[in-house]
């Protein structure tokens, strides 16, 4: 079992002045599960983390993932053929790369829950294993 980490969540964890910090920091200190991020993921956190942030926090998080502390997951090529299905199928919903690619991501790893705090996206988003995400932090 793993705990897919979406942008949010990672970011949030990062910036202790965001208002989900406790709740991704608490959820992402106390998960049991390997932590693992998709790597389109971590663009957007570097784009974040060099807007409101200091690159320095950036370098600490690479160090982490060096560390073991993340996994990161890369998107295999048939990753790409769902990514662009869901791209397609919920263009009028603003749905973009990186979030089709977490949900392939998730879909692959058949993991029940995923750690995002973009409820609009993922609450409309419908995996192929399972009805429904849990989504977190509850």
């Amino acid at each position: 079992m793993a705990l897919v980490l979406d942008t949010g969540p990672l970011y949030a964890a990062l910036d202790r002045r965001d208002a989900d910090h406790q709740a991704c920091r608490q959820m992402i200190k106390e998960a049991e599960e390997v932590l693992v991020v998709p790597s389109p993921v971590l663009v957007e956190v570097d784009y974040w983390v060099r807007k409101w942030l200091h690159p320095g926090v950036l370098v600490a998080l690479l160090d982490d993932i060096a560390e073991g502390a993340y996994v990161v997951e890369d998107l295999l090529p048939h990753d790409y053929r769902r990514v662009r299905e869901l791209c397609d199928r919920y263009a009028d919903a603003d749905v973009g790369f990186v979030d089709a690619a977490v949900l392939a991501i998730v879909e692959r790893l058949n993991e029940l829950k995923l750690a995002t705090l973009d409820r609009r996206h993922f609450s409309l988003l419908r995996p192929r294993h399972v009805d429904a995400l849990r989504l977190l932090p509850e």
